[in-house]
């Protein structure tokens, strides 16, 4: 009995391996509708990547595998987020210090004597006095009265650029008086107004008057005098307004490039409509917990990869701002001379957005207008930065260097040369008022070829001392060559600055 029970079992044993071994023909090629599935769809149980070992059952990632990658994306979008948050955010930064001054749309601060190394903001410049001022929309329509012989931009809060107004605005540099309307404005438009419809609720307007005879006095008494700002429904009767001094204040405009940096993106998303940027940005925001409407309120995993991931924003910033790996970028060949508006003032190559050309402008610069990279001969100006040497190493500090700028610089008004901190992208602070060199500099040398030679180092070389900019040892510096009124040897490249040289 026990030995043909022994037979049945495995009898019926032999029966289940023989269905199963057919099951799994079945299963791999023998069902009606099978078909071979082509390489590259099927995932592989197990596979090594930069997250680790990532695991699947027929395809189907386990728990850890999982977590890594929800973890990842929200990394890799958070970093995009800061990318793509620059502008915004640099724009929250730049209205919280002009604001310290006093409210928008009653208070305008001007630099009367120029912005010095004590104003922290974005690559400023000590050529020309500036006026810089927020208007707030949110209660209906103002009017704004351009003063003449200005120059000057409005740009919205996502740092896109609005209108022009002075000497490339529709006022010609006569002055005039401009209609802003808000966001969504569907009431009368009175006529005798250039309008102007931005996007968003708060923008931000600096203009630059000029020196006349070296003095910048005449200028800014002009603003003083024909700037007015008031609702259209105070037109006839424009309250007054307070002007500020600022130049020599202490400012901070710098954006944050810590976890701050998203509570500064918020404060644009919830303040501004939705429909004045694009969904896929938005999408990128609201994938972090920054959506219009809602709380941003993180839990602590997603706190956690929202600060290391503006520690990697601000890191790949700054990666490529100062070593620009697309070479369209540079000037000339072998060159460490950039321009600052590849792909023009929007950014864009055959409409699509450089990423690299919009997240370095924005980390580094200020102001976006046609007119700064303005190609007409003798207008406008021109912008090239450096931020190696001619080796291709960093700018130290603590070493001395030496800018050829050869005979005949190519521009109708003046040049000049500024140096700019790595850390802050502001005017180099050391005893220097204007850490600056310019044709407009007491006491320049020019060459006796009309050529001229800017020097850069901790001390001046003796007998030099106007032609020096000072350094600090330890910190790493860049520059701006600015170029106001070019002229064609600066357009078809027949005049060349020099590198920056590396001094024994």
């Amino acid at each position: 009995m026990r030995t043909r029970e022994r037979v049945t079992i495995s009898s019926a044993l032999i029966f289940l391996v023989a269905v199963a071994a057919s099951l799994g023909s079945a299963t791999a090629a023998e069902y009606k509708m099978s078909t071979k599935i082509p390489p590259g769809i099927a995932m592989p149980d197990t596979v090594e990547t930069r997250l680790g070992t990532l695991k699947f059952f027929d395809g189907f990632p386990d728990n850890a595998s999982v977590e890594k990658l929800y973890d990842n994306l929200d990394f890799q979008r958070a970093v995009q987020a800061y990318l793509l948050g620059l502008a915004p955010v640099n724009q929250v930064a730049n209205r919280k210090a002009i604001l310290e001054v006093g409210p928008p749309n009653t208070t305008v601060p001007i630099f009367e004597t120029m912005m010095n190394a004590r104003s922290i903001f974005l690559t400023p410049n000590n050529n020309t006095p500036y006026t810089w001022f927020w208007l707030d929309l949110r209660n209906g329509p103002l009017v704004l009265e351009v003063p003449p012989k200005v120059l000057g931009l409005v740009d919205d809060m996502w740092y896109r650029f609005v209108t022009d107004v002075g000497f490339v605005g529709p006022d010609k540099g006569k002055g005039g008086k401009y209609l802003l309307l808000p966001p969504g404005y569907k009431g009368e438009v009175p006529e005798g107004y250039f309008v102007v419809r931005p996007a968003t609720f708060s923008v931000w307007v600096p203009w630059r008057s000029f020196l006349e005879n070296g003095d910048p006095k005449p200028g800014v008494d002009r603003v003083k005098k024909f700037t007015k700002i008031y609702p259209l429904s105070q037109a006839a009767n424009p309250p007054a307004l307070n002007f500020v001094n600022v130049s020599g204040r202490d400012f901070n405009s710098d954006a944050p490039g810590d976890y701050a940096f998203w509570e500064y993106l918020n404060q644009v998303v919830q303040e501004e409509p939705t429909e004045s940027v694009d969904p896929v940005t938005l999408g990128f925001y609201a994938s972090i917990g920054i959506q219009k409407g809602k709380p941003f309120a993180p839990d602590a995993r997603m706190k956690k990869i929202l600060t290391e991931a503006a520690v990697v924003g601000d890191a790949t910033a700054r990666a490529i701002t100062f070593r620009m790996r697309l070479k369209e970028a540079y000037y000339y060949p072998n060159s460490a001379w950039r321009g600052g508006f590849l792909g023009g003032y929007e950014f864009k190559d055959n409409g699509v957005l450089i990423l690299d050309a919009y997240s370095s402008f924005f980390f580094y610069a200020t102001g976006v207008t046609p007119a700064m990279d303005s190609k007409v001969v003798g207008e406008g100006s021109q912008y090239m930065a450096a931020f190696i040497d001619s080796k291709g190493n960093p700018l130290d500090g603590g070493k001395n260097y030496k800018l050829h700028l050869p005979p005949n610089i190519p521009v109708a008004n003046f040049w000049s040369v500024i140096l700019y901190d790595d850390q802050t992208r502001s005017m180099l602070q050391t005893d220097q008022q204007w850490p600056a060199v310019s044709s407009q500099t007491k006491g320049l040398l020019v060459n006796a070829d009309g050529s001229v030679d800017v020097y850069f180092g901790p001390k001046a070389p003796v007998g030099k001392e106007d032609n020096w900019v000072q350094t600090v040892p330890g910190k790493g510096w860049n520059t701006l060559l600015r170029l106001y009124g070019p002229l064609e040897p600066w357009f078809n490249k027949t005049w060349r600055p020099g590198e920056i040289e590396l001094q024994p």
